[in-house]
């Protein structure tokens, strides 16, 4: 028994071995998900925690461990994104934030124009955190503003005000920061039209580099799904017209539009949110976290003291761990590529699926007919018109697919016999 033991051992470090091989070279991004917030939004179901101020340190240092475990597997690659993600990342403050990627750096092969990325909300951040973590790497700052109404504001439970995001964005800029991106959210309780073109030409005059328009998604479990009953909320047409107005406003003042919510000026785009839509790896820390990494997709715990003891303790964390199938990542191809401009390539679908294009072309054919889809260069993508339906038809091509699937296999077992 001890030999066979020894054996599968053996032969598991050889299989990696192989495998680090063919990934040498390869881009991997990281993302690190900081579950403490100051207060909770009404609308967040994220995982996050309020008051938890005392266990920042204990939460530094299991980073570091999971981390620092975690490199051997990643020797190989290139880390060309980082993530820092919540929460809100910006009240761990300067010199945690600066040592946490100090052992990134030292444990990972970061590429020379390695884009870090850190999320904060206006009224956690100051001239000198700002600074400070712009000398330990940060060269992208994500500002949740979310809305340039301080009743809205107020309504969503967001702890600051619109004059704090003007300074916030004054202050960013001073301490060098050349990637800033802006989220915005439309259909909150009560906007009108009015009120949310308002908002996107207050964001326009602070000249963000990128935004992030989303909208409102009322979750079961959050304190607005709790209070829905007591505010008006605009209706899917009229959250059809301030979606179609955002668009057409962001192109005329030089943003692209490049996924469904995301519009960046030339240069600006998301390198990491992109990584997740094209379909490339990442390995995620911290509870809540996903990753896709080696075939894997898997995810820790959404709990803090669980994951804090489990890394400290060598004891388990992992919540969720599957091979992805390749039905499941042909899935994930037409779902992920269908957010974006860049839409779906035939003929790369045909040579990296071996599966037929055509069914799939009709369907598209028909959406452009109808405005909702278009063809630029043998890729096929969603107008934005299309991306309002992007649910239903993205349904309609998988059902498609799955019929195609069906027909190729009999077609090979035809073949066989």
């Amino acid at each position: 028994m001890r030999w066979t033991l020894i054996r599968q051992q053996h032969e598991r470090q050889k299989l990696q071995r192989e495998y680090a091989k063919t990934q040498q070279g390869k881009k991997l991004g990281i993302y690190i998900h900081i579950p403490f917030c100051r207060s909770k939004c009404a609308y967040c179901d994220f995982y996050s925690l309020a008051n938890r101020e005392d266990q920042m340190d204990r939460y530094l240092s299991a980073l570091t461990t999971h981390l620092k475990e975690t490199a051997p597997q990643a020797k190989s690659r290139i880390v060309d994104t980082v993530y820092i993600g919540g929460g809100t990342p910006s009240i761990l403050g300067a010199k945690r934030i600066a040592a946490l990627l100090g052992t990134v750096k030292g444990n990972y092969h970061l590429s020379r124009d390695c884009e870090i990325t850190m999320e904060a909300n206006p009224d956690s951040v100051d001239l000198t955190l700002l600074k400070r973590i712009r000398r330990a790497g940060v060269n992208r700052l994500s500002l949740g503003v979310q809305s340039a109404n301080d009743a809205e504001l107020r309504t969503i439970g967001r702890p600051h005000g619109f004059a704090q995001a003007v300074e916030a964005v004054s202050l960013a800029r001073k301490a060098g920061m050349g990637n800033l991106s802006l989220d915005l959210i439309f259909g909150l309780p009560g906007q009108t039209m009015a009120d949310w073109q308002h908002s996107v030409e207050e964001m326009l005059k602070l000249e963000p580099d990128h935004l992030s328009c989303y909208g409102l998604q009322i979750e079961e479990g959050t304190p607005l799904y709790d209070r829905r009953e007591d505010y008006t909320f605009a209706g899917d047409d009229d959250q059809a017209d301030m979606y179609l107005w955002m668009v057409q406003r962001l192109k005329q003042a030089g943003y692209d539009q490049y996924e469904i919510s995301n519009f960046a000026k030339p240069g600006s785009r998301s390198r990491h949110n992109l990584r997740y839509w094209r379909l490339e790896e990442y390995i995620g820390f911290g509870p809540g976290a996903h990753s896709d990494f080696g075939g894997r997709r898997y995810s820790f715990v959404r709990d803090l003291n669980a994951y804090l003891k489990g890394v400290e303790e060598g004891g388990p964390i992992v919540d969720d761990d599957q091979v992805i199938p390749p039905e499941e990542r042909l899935n994930e191809y037409l779902m992920l590529s269908l957010r974006t401009v860049e839409g779906i390539d035939g003929d790369w679908y045909s040579r990296r699926f071996h599966m037929n294009f055509h069914p799939l072309e009709q369907l598209l054919r028909g959406y452009a007919q109808r405005g909702l889809a278009a063809e630029e260069n043998g890729r096929w993508h969603f107008t934005p018109e299309g991306f309002l339906l992007s649910n239903s038809l993205i349904v309609e091509l998988l059902e498609a697919q799955e019929h195609n699937t069906i027909d190729s296999l009999l077609g090979q077992a035809g073949r066989k016999t």
